[in-house]
């Protein structure tokens, strides 16, 4: 089903850092189930589009494709391996799809707790475009965020909601 463009207007879109997301959810010690995680994104925001960007595995075939039946677009970053750990930084990817598709949304979601994003809250905010930055835990993201408090939602208290059942 195609969107027209006045309807595409109205649409919301979400930016997702997957390695924020993911990690932070881990160390708080749950698991995110993102099937749930992509329709509360479509109920609570209206978002008709989710970019979630990380770094390729070429062995996680399985994980991508769930992602994307789950209504993910997937962007890819190559991964490096230094010193056993492995990187795959997506900061000016989603920066860069976020400014590309600028003119395609109504509001973007920004769902990281990174402080690297800063300058695209900062910038969405400031042009009426952002709707919420949803990060990983309320009680720990980068400090920069502070200014955004009354834009911030935290996946914590959705853990009950969003968790993956056992």
């Amino acid at each position: 089903m195609a969107i027209d463009k006045s309807e595409a207007k109205q649409a919301n879109y979400a930016f997702i850092d997957g390695q924020n997301l993911y990690m932070s959810i881990k160390n708080q010690g749950w698991v995110l189930d993102y099937e749930r995680f992509r329709r509360y994104l479509t109920d609570k925001y209206n978002v008709t589009k989710a970019f979630l960007f990380i770094g390729h595995i070429p062995t996680n075939t399985n994980l991508y494709k769930s992602l994307q039946e789950y209504g993910f677009i997937l962007i890819f970053k190559p991964i490096l391996e230094i010193r056993g750990q492995i990187k795959g930084n997506i900061d000016a990817e989603l920066v860069l799809q976020a400014m590309v598709e600028y003119p395609n949304y109504k509001k973007a979601v920004i769902v990281s707790g990174d402080g690297d994003f800063y300058c695209l809250v900062k910038y969405l905010k400031n042009k009426g475009k952002l709707l919420k930055l949803v990060v990983p835990d309320d009680r720990r993201y980068s400090s920069l965020f502070r200014k955004f408090a009354g834009d911030i939602a935290g996946i914590n208290k959705l853990k009950d909601k969003l968790g993956r059942k056992k």
